[in-house]
């Protein structure tokens, strides 16, 4: 399954303003709270399950590209938004490379077996330097969608059907 099976428009979010990691995750947990996506009744709980993960270890894999997950008992299926900033934000990542992408995803407590093979699909994926290229130079959500469409299949994990 391609990530633009699990993002709509409405998880894209250009042209972030947060300048470092904290702010940056929640900027895009509210991003998809205005747009309905993500009930208020969940955001504490995910805003502090991201924030536990996050001490652990930066989700910042390097190359400027941070996935921040986490997991909740309360969502059926699993939440995405990208984000993308130009100016890039300071995630504290393994390279020390300021963040330009974020993929953020909310997982079901119940698929986290399958969260590895996700987070491994997606750090492929935002390895090819082209795509980042072009994630780069996209004028609009519809862009940023037509982009994850047609990247391989085989660099995305099946894991979202099966959640």
């Amino acid at each position: 399954m391609k990530l633009a099976s699990i993002l709509s428009t409405k998880q894209i979010h250009l042209n972030m303003l947060s300048e470092e990691r904290w702010p940056a995750i929640e900027e895009l947990i509210n991003h998809l709270e205005s747009q309905d996506l993500l009930l208020e009744e969940c955001k504490e709980d995910i805003l502090a399950s991201l924030h536990t993960r996050e001490e652990q270890n930066s989700t910042g894999i390097g190359s400027g590209v941070a996935i921040p997950h986490a997991f909740s008992e309360k969502l059926s299926e699993v939440i995405a938004i990208f984000g993308r900033s130009d100016q890039g934000i300071d995630f504290d990542a393994i390279d020390n490379a300021p963040v330009k992408f974020i993929l953020l995803f909310i997982v079901p407590k119940k698929g986290y077996h399958l969260h590895l093979q996700a987070l491994s699909a997606i750090a492929k994926m935002f390895n090819n330097c082209e795509i980042r290229q072009h994630l780069s130079q996209a004028t609009d959500a519809e862009e940023i969608l037509k982009i994850f469409d047609s990247t391989p299949s085989r660099t995305h994990s099946n894991y979202v059907s099966n959640s």
